[in-house]
């Protein structure tokens, strides 16, 4: 998939289904050499095909439907007849279905004279985040002679592929993010100094209201992590495990937020700290790691984007990884490297990833994904430093500035 058919296809996309959106979505069958791309949801099982189709997320809908772009002609609808009206914010020609059989049968009508189309499936379940659609109902489409591929790229052009409006949204973040950390260490040294009693909730409660303040919005609440705390990825600050913050305590902060204006996309980071004057050498030498391998993907993501190399996740997943593991560390870094960021803070796009799966999907422009290896050493503490990179259609840009060089004393 080239990256000017990429941009070409996004800056025709608008924010509703109308038959613009058809023909950017035809447009990029045609150029896969696809006859048609396939959705199907049953109860809300395909959020991406919601997406995709601009459809309400909140309709309550319990039947199967289908809906069918061919690469040329008039899209077809299949719903069922007690919910008639699901599809009709979609253009196209309408069948209604009342027994499973009449289901198959006009599925394989809307299917006829078709050979290769894409769906919400991957191949042995390789990258679970696009494998929406049920091995059965593949099955079911297989049946009537037709090849079933993987949407995995499709799904990136229209639900990764940034507008330039949304990559204004996301500079804005990063600026106002990146004043955060500045504010939040001066908050933590302020309360410690004076001995006001601060505690993690209390500082993940001082970052929401910053949040507030500057005009953004957060699905979930920051990560604030003390000591053995931040040795947990996915810790999350809790009114039964809320530990104080004392001079001498290593404090991780994780932060994900995004402009409140529709469409806007997220900027995702990870700052550490010391809650003291000079930092212990074991804090030091475990960031050091964990900055190695950070700055190695970084520097192959623009190495090797720029020359016009087709790049892939698990590639850069793999440059950080091999990083951590020659520093002894490898057994210690439980994750993947990133992952995709769009409106949501885990996109659709291609994550960073050769451990917990390997995605085999192209690193396409005008995406955005997070670099944040890690190393956690149980019981003790964690380091993690996260950055967000954006590809241009010529480059791979670290957007957030300055990035973390060396574990922050708050008291110095």
């Amino acid at each position: 998939m080239r990256r000017a058919r990429v941009v070409s296809i996004q800056q025709r996309i608008i924010m509703c289904m109308d038959e613009a959106h058809i023909e950017s979505l035809q447009e990029a069958l045609l150029q896969d050499k696809l006859d048609g791309w396939l959705f199907y949801s049953f109860r809300g099982s395909d959020p991406i095909a919601e997406n995709i189709l601009r459809l309400d997320h909140a309709k309550f809908t319990t039947r199967r439907w289908f809906y069918f772009v061919p690469a040329k002609g008039t899209p077809q609808k299949i719903v069922h007849a007690i919910e008639t009206g699901t599809l009709d914010s979609l253009p196209g020609n309408k069948q209604i279905y009342l027994p499973w059989q009449q289901l198959h049968e006009h599925l394989r009508n809307v299917l006829s004279g078709v050979r290769k189309i894409a769906m919400q499936y991957s191949p042995m379940n390789a990258i679970p985040y696009i494998s929406r659609v049920d091995a059965g109902t593949v099955e079911l489409v297989r049946s009537f002679g037709i090849e079933v591929v993987s949407s995995a790229d499709l799904v990136q052009t229209f639900e990764a592929v940034w507008s330039d409006e949304q990559l204004e949204t996301h500079l804005y973040a990063a600026k106002h993010m990146r004043e955060i950390v500045d504010v939040t260490a001066s908050e933590v040294g302020r309360r410690v100094r004076g001995n006001v009693p601060v505690t993690e909730l209390d500082i993940q409660d001082f970052i929401l209201k910053e949040f507030d303040r500057r005009d953004l919005t957060a699905g979930h609440p920051p990560i604030v992590a003390i000591n053995a705390h931040s040795a947990d990825p996915h810790y999350a600050p809790n009114a039964d495990d809320n530990l104080p913050m004392r001079k001498g305590d290593f404090l991780l902060v994780d932060m994900w937020s995004k402009r409140r204006l529709p469409h806007a996309v997220y900027d995702d980071i990870t700052w550490t700290f010391f809650i003291g004057g000079a930092v212990p050498e074991e804090y030091q030498k475990i960031f050091n790691v964990v900055r190695e391998g950070r700055d190695a993907a970084i520097k192959a993501a623009q190495q090797r984007y720029p020359a016009g190399e087709v790049l892939y996740g698990w590639q850069i997943d793999d440059v950080a990884r091999q990083s951590i593991t020659k520093a002894g560390y490898g057994q210690y870094f439980i994750h993947r490297t990133g992952h995709s960021i769009h409106e949501e803070v885990h996109g659709n796009g291609a994550n960073i990833d050769n451990l917990e799966t390997q995605d085999s999907r192209r690193l396409m422009a005008r995406t955005c994904f997070s670099i944040e290896p890690g190393v956690y050493l149980k019981g003790t503490f964690g380091v993690r430093s996260e950055v967000d990179m954006y590809l241009s259609e010529n480059e791979a840009i670290v957007t957030g500035q300055p990035v973390q060089t060396h574990v922050i004393p708050i008291l110095s």
